[in-house]
């Protein structure tokens, strides 16, 4: 191996280590879904079904293919190749009507606003009836989140502090609790988010249903985090840096995505933080 293939192969940018730490999310044998227009999310999936869970079952956002062996991960969440390879493809009332039995396992969320308990924003900014920005809306989002088994969020945004809030101006998708009350006391089934991944670090939630920060990133800081964070930031005793990837699974992720679709997510300035596994932080790539 050349000197300089290798050193791409020790060497990866944060998009790439994001993915990685959102696929990790996933357990092996979860049925796990992911909605429309989630570049990350969708490329965390298929990164997982060819690493470390192999036996998941995958369902495609927007072509509810199970399964599915695209040459690529293509920009839009409909294209065809999407569909190539897969062993079935679910009708739209089927997908619904086994989230609502409770037999999908994990769906992936983002929000334009998170706030602490996990509740996430994808309908407006602003007063409702005025809205600063009007947002793309959430789908079956909201049905969704209240009855499958686990939620995983993430968001790119964070460092714009504007993204983690302390109150959502509109909840679209149910966290751990909302002003009417708890899961528990609403009466949804579903078990709620279970971690949150940003450009930042990782979250996961406490008994309480609260954002508590359990991994770093190694060139973020914990008053980074706090800055850039509307709401109090709870931190783990045992806080620790993000998990390398493995090269495994940094080969998964840029076989499945040439295209770097994932990289539409991020702001220009964060995808020059790049890394390598000699020195976890920043490297000359």
């Amino acid at each position: 191996m050349s000197a300089r293939a290798k050193s791409n192969e020790q060497c990866f940018s944060i998009d790439e280590w994001f993915v990685v730490a959102l696929a990790r999310t996933i357990r092996d044998r979860e049925v796990v879904f992911h909605g429309f227009g989630s570049p990350c999310a969708q490329v965390a999936m298929h990164v997982a079904r060819h690493s470390h869970a192999r036996d998941m079952m995958l369902v495609e956002g927007a072509t509810y293919s199970i399964n599915p062996e695209p040459p690529f991960i293509p920009p839009t969440g409909n294209d065809l190749a999407l569909e190539q390879g897969a062993s079935y493809r679910m009708r739209f009332e089927e997908f619904f009507d086994a989230a609502i039995r409770g037999d999908v396992d994990r769906m992936f969320l983002s929000g334009g606003q998170i706030d602490r308990y996990g509740n996430t924003n994808v309908t407006a900014v602003g007063p409702l009836e005025r809205p600063k920005v009007k947002l793309g809306g959430g789908g079956g989002g909201c049905n969704l989140a209240a009855t499958i088994g686990h939620l995983s969020l993430w968001t790119t945004r964070h460092r714009s502090g504007r993204t983690l809030v302390e109150h959502c101006d509109f909840i679209t998708d149910m966290g751990h609790r909302t002003p009417a009350g708890s899961r528990a006391e609403l009466g949804f089934a579903g078990g709620g988010p279970e971690w949150l991944v940003t450009e930042l670090g990782v979250f996961d939630f406490d008994d309480g249903g609260q954002a508590r920060l359990r991994q770093l990133f190694p060139d973020v800081s914990v008053d980074t985090v706090r800055a850039a964070t509307g709401f109090e930031v709870q931190v783990a005793s045992d806080l620790r840096s993000v998990p390398l990837p493995s090269s495994a699974e940094i080969a998964a992720l840029r076989a499945v995505d040439p295209l770097g679709v994932r990289r539409s997510e991020f702001a220009p300035e964060e995808l020059r933080r790049t890394f390598s596994h000699g020195q976890s932080v920043g490297c000359a790539c």
